[in-house]
C-alpha cells in the first residue's frame, strides 16, 4: 500500500517466508512450484544464497542443468568451496556429458575433504564414464569403504555398465 513502509526485519522476514514456501514445495517435489517462490526471494535478494542454491536444486529436477549450474555458480562466486553447489554443479555437468568438469567440481571438494564419499562416488561415475577403468575402480573402492551403501547403488548404476564385467567390480559391489 501507498506510504506504508516495512523495516528490513519485516522485509527479511518476508523473504524467509517465501523462501520457506519454496522449501516446502521443493521437499513435496514440486520443483516448479519451488522455482517459483525462490525466483521472489531472488528478485528482492539476489545473493540469498539459500535460495540460489535450492533453485539450483530444484532446476536440476527438471533437467535445466545449464540454469542450475548458473544458480550454482552465483553461490560459488560468494562462497567457492561450497560443497553441496560444487556437488550439485558436478552432477548436472555430469547429465550434460561433461565429464572433465564434473571431475573438476569433485576436486575441488576432494581438495579441502579427501574423504567425502558423495565426491568419490560421483567422480568414479564420471571416471567410468571416460572409460578410466583403473581410477574409477580406485574411486568406488575409497566410497564404499567410507560408506558402504554405495555398493548397492553402484551394483544398479548405468554410469558403471563398462565395468559390469570387471571383476574387481564384482567384488565391490557383491
Amino acid at each position: 500500500m501507498k506510504g506504508i513502509h516495512f523495516s528490513t526485519d519485516d522485509e527479511e522476514a518476508s523473504l524467509e517466508y517465501l523462501y520457506n514456501i519454496g522449501l516446502g514445495h521443493a521437499k513435496r517435489g514440486k520443483p516448479r512450484d519451488a522455482i517459483f517462490y525462490f525466483d521472489k526471494v531472488l528478485t528482492v535478494n539476489p545473493a540469498h544464497l539459500n535460495a540460489l542454491t535450492n533453485k539450483g536444486n530444484a532446476l536440476g529436477k527438471i533437467g535445466k542443468y545449464n540454469e542450475a549450474i548458473s544458480a550454482y555458480d552465483a553461490v560459488l562466486k560468494i562462497l567457492p568451496n561450497h560443497t553441496a553447489c560444487l556437488l550439485n554443479k558436478g552432477l548436472a555437468l555430469h547429465y550434460l556429458q561433461r565429464y572433465d568438469e564434473a571431475v573438476s567440481c569433485y576436486d575441488k571438494i576432494l581438495s579441502q575433504l579427501q574423504d567425502q564419499p558423495n565426491a568419490l562416488y560421483h567422480k568414479a561415475c564420471s571416471k567410468s564414464l571416460q572409460k578410466d577403468t583403473e581410477g574409477a575402480l580406485i574411486l568406488l573402492e575409497r566410497a564404499i569403504v567410507l560408506d558402504p551403501q554405495y555398493g548397492a547403488k553402484a551394483s544398479g548404476d548405468k554410469d558403471f555398465d563398462i565395468l559390469r564385467n570387471d571383476d574387481r567390480f564384482k567384488a565391490l559391489v557383491s
